[in-house]
């Protein structure tokens, strides 16, 4: 058998030099032929101990495990122990992962040297100015715009229940009711049209309610009203000058 000179310091460890030995020989990880490759991997690390690898006793304790290894094949077997374990078992399943992770790792370096000469611009966060809204509305404009609401609800409505109010009584309904109405609008959205909070659906009173409410989050610091000159329309927020 011809002699295998290797230097160690190519190796990242005693597991990649023996996989290069039976990779060398073209046997399989699953029926490494040990006395041959304990006598190779015995060749290689010759005069290791006079090296300054820094893995220097990993290559030793594998050798150890190695003739370990060739001892106990070389034994014979007792004839009614037919199931006995395979010494190599442990070696094969350590080699097999290290192969596993070789190959994963060529893999990944591919990407490295694909990406080395590419430069990526950092992210920048882009402060966008939010314009400031200072004009102040009066009552009377909030009014004004309920009237007109109204107006256009009530035009194509169904008859009011206090046409029945001598059948079924007259109809009450809660300012605080329609408070909690409109909060819970708002915290599935951000923002409301004012004309969104009433519709066709709605009895005269139930919109008289739902106009006092928003006055009265407004006068609580609860609601903000801010005028959409493209919509024609008021849009109520839950913070003071919100246009996101």
């Amino acid at each position: 058998m011809d002699k295998i000179l290797y230097k160690l310091d190519t190796f990242e460890g005693p597991l990649d030099l023996l996989l290069t030995l039976i990779q060398k020989n073209k046997v399989s990880i699953y029926d490494i032929p040990i006395v041959e490759i304990t006598a190779q991997y015995l060749e290689a690390i010759e005069g290791i101990e006079g090296s300054n690898l820094d893995n220097t006793s990993e290559f030793l304790v594998m050798a150890s495990h190695l003739l370990y290894i060739k001892s106990k094949m070389l034994l014979p077997k007792p004839e009614t122990d037919d199931d006995e374990e395979d010494p190599r078992e442990e070696l094969q399943k350590r080699l097999i992962e290290y192969q596993q992770f070789k190959e994963a790792s060529k893999e990944l370096r591919k990407s490295e040297f694909s990406t080395k000469y590419m430069v990526f611009r950092e992210s920048e966060k882009i402060d966008f100015p939010i314009p400031e809204y200072d004009i102040s509305h009066t009552a009377d404009e909030l009014i004004e715009a309920f009237n007109s609401i109204m107006s256009r609800r009530l035009r194509n409505a169904k008859p009011e229940k206090r046409a029945f109010s001598q059948i079924v009584g007259r109809e009450k309904v809660s300012v605080d009711d329609m408070v909690e109405k409109i909060c819970k609008v708002l915290k599935r959205s951000k923002k409301v049209r004012f004309e969104n909070l009433f519709s066709s659906e709605q009895s005269r009173p139930e919109m008289i309610a739902t106009f006092l409410a928003v006055l009265e989050m407004i006068r609580l610091s609860r609601l903000y009203a801010n005028y959409d000159e493209d919509k024609k329309d008021f849009i109520l927020t839950t913070r003071k000058n919100s246009n996101d």
